[in-house]
């Protein structure tokens, strides 16, 4: 039986935006082996599971906060600066360990530099990605399931 052709088409663009040269994926009885010839990135490791995430205080952009939020200090508006929750890798985007269990946080959880946001799958592998800072979540950027890029925001947190 051959595979879905459409499964097929999104492995190649896997293996185009990761720059593989080689991808194996056995589903059961199936299995597909793609190769490509074409250089590939020295920044992309085959096999490594990231630990964390290096949050980046994005200091562009109107008022130099992430978010263009403002807040209310002693009756005065002021900007608020946001720290970033990033994608280390390309994956699926999950909010919970498991579909029974309760999200690992949500808007208003408070968040330490080790407190676990999310998990990330990429090819049947989960990798836990920690807050890397403390503060409270202010926004979600990313539905449960939704495919990620690497480098894309997932998190806002306002910082402690």
């Amino acid at each position: 039986m051959l595979p879905d052709i459409d499964k097929i088409r999104e492995l190649v663009e896997m293996m185009i935006t990761n720059d593989l040269v080689e991808l194996s994926v056995r589903d059961g009885e199936q299995e597909i082996a793609l190769r490509r010839s074409g250089p590939v990135s020295n920044d992309v490791v085959v096999g490594a599971v990231p630990q964390v995430v290096a949050p980046a205080v994005d200091g562009g952009g109107a008022g130099g906060n992430a978010d263009g939020a403002e807040s209310t200090v002693g009756g005065e508006v002021v900007p608020v600066d946001f720290v970033e929750i990033h994608s280390p890798m390309v994956g699926t985007f999950y909010t919970r360990p498991d579909p029974e269990s309760p999200p690992f946080v949500h808007v208003g959880s408070q968040v330490g530099p080790s407190s676990v946001v999310c998990v990330l799958e990429a090819m049947k592998v989960f990798s836990e990605i920690k807050a890397e800072a403390s503060g409270t979540i202010e926004r979600v950027l990313v539905e449960d399931g939704e495919a990620v890029e690497y480098g894309q925001p997932l998190f806002l947190v306002r910082p402690a």
